[in-house]
């Protein structure tokens, strides 16, 4: 066998590997079907009892619930679906499993168990030897306003060169401008191209999608009607936060009091530090945070407000309490008070937060407050329970790598 032919016979192996059909239909076998028959065979019991069926059922039903989760949350940008494997399959199996508990309809402890574990071995098995090491190829229509995209370096882009749908194989999808004045034969192709059943995404969405972004350079382009989907979700999620604020405030208080020990230890001034922010529709709030920096007078209020890598000002404790993000906990009081979310765009400072202000001096670091709001406009833009597992998601991996915190 040669080189070249052993490439790709590994090549077509993860294709198919990354297929989610096969992958659903993996998950089906190994995390129920195999369970289930144990019983019949290797472990005493008989296959065919009631809690043994049961479990099947069960179990069916966990794979399900977990791969509708996968594909509603990995659409989502900057997702890598390792993050996604263990709380969708959890969420799944937990979900079933309360089921039980609350009807109390007889189940195979054992099987249930058995048909979490290999669920969350066989995805694991996918990404780390299929998933993880293939990148997505689109095929571009060469009209309009698609040239940013290929200075995205995540997808491998294939420019197009006639509107032919036998050019676009191997692609997992196409992308064009709609708004741009599109040859005849070019708008027929997309036509074909959708009836096809392929994947035809507009530019601005996918860059969007694969960013986390929304460019604010023609902000006006945006529908601010649409910049709420899911505003049932907005009053609800308000309750939850909460909700879960009053219940956890007893645990976190005496957390609270040994920080602020620490801080004023570790260095001279207030454990807590006060900042005025711009909050929800434009209300003026005061953010607490505890302090992790020293005290310097500088003169320039915007550059007060702003943080750089590696800022001199940071304490030693400080440091942690920002990679640890448990600097953040005292904002706790912000949302017992209506004026925050646990997860969601964080309130800017005062002083950086006008449209003026972006366009001024300072670019290097105001530069980076404007990518901010581009990000913030993602989520108000996108807003959903998803778009929330997500964060949280990405929030615990940044609090157990630092990634993120400065």
């Amino acid at each position: 066998m040669t080189e070249q032919s052993a490439v790709s016979g590994r090549d077509r192996s993860r294709g198919l590997l990354s297929r989610r059909r096969f992958q659903f239909a993996g998950a089906l076998l190994v995390g129920a079907i195999f369970p289930w028959s144990l019983r019949g065979s290797l472990l005493p019991g008989v296959l065919l009892e009631p809690a043994g069926s049961n479990a099947l059922i069960a179990n069916v039903l966990a794979v399900v619930i977990a791969f509708w989760m996968r594909l509603s949350v990995e659409t989502y940008p900057g997702i890598r679906r390792s993050y996604v494997i263990l709380p969708s399959a959890l969420t799944g199996h937990g979900i079933v499993l309360a089921w039980f508990l609350l009807t109390r309809f007889p189940y195979d402890r054992l099987a249930l168990a058995l048909g979490f574990l290999l669920h969350v071995l066989w995805l694991y098995v996918l990404y780390i030897y299929a998933e993880r090491q293939v990148s997505r190829r689109i095929a571009v229509v060469p009209f309009g306003g698609v040239e940013p995209l290929f200075r995205i370096k995540s997808v491998l882009w294939s420019r197009m060169k006639r509107p032919r749908l036998a050019d676009t194989e191997g692609c997992d999808a196409i992308v064009a401008d709609f708004a741009a004045d599109l040859p005849d034969e070019w708008e027929a192709f997309l036509a074909d191209a959708a009836l096809a059943g392929r994947i035809v995404y507009q530019h601005k969405q996918l860059a969007e999608s694969l960013t986390g972004r929304v460019e604010l350079e023609h902000l006006s382009e945006n529908s601010f009607g649409s910049l709420l989907p899911v505003r049932g979700y907005f009053h609800l999620k308000t309750l939850i936060d909460f909700v879960f604020a009053v219940l956890i405030l007893p645990l976190v208080l005496p957390l609270m009091a040994i920080v602020a020990v620490i801080i004023r230890l570790d260095s001279d001034g207030p454990a807590l530090f006060r900042q005025k922010r711009v909050g929800h529709a434009g209300r003026d709030i005061i953010v607490y945070k505890f302090r992790t920096m020293r005290t310097v007078a500088i003169e320039d209020a915007r550059e007060s407000a702003m943080t750089r890598e590696d800022d001199v000002r940071i304490t030693k404790a400080g440091r942690v309490l920002r990679t640890l993000r448990i600097d953040e906990l005292p904002q706790i009081f912000n949302i017992l008070k209506w004026e925050m979310s646990w997860i969601g765009p964080r309130p800017e400072a005062e002083v950086l937060s006008g449209w003026a202000q972006v366009n001024q001096d300072h670019v290097a670091q105001v530069g980076e407050v404007h990518e901010k709001l581009q990000y913030d406009f993602y989520y108000i833009k996108y807003f959903s329970p998803w778009l929330d597992t997500l964060i949280l998601l990405r929030t615990i991996k940044t609090m157990l790598t630092g990634f993120g915190s400065r």
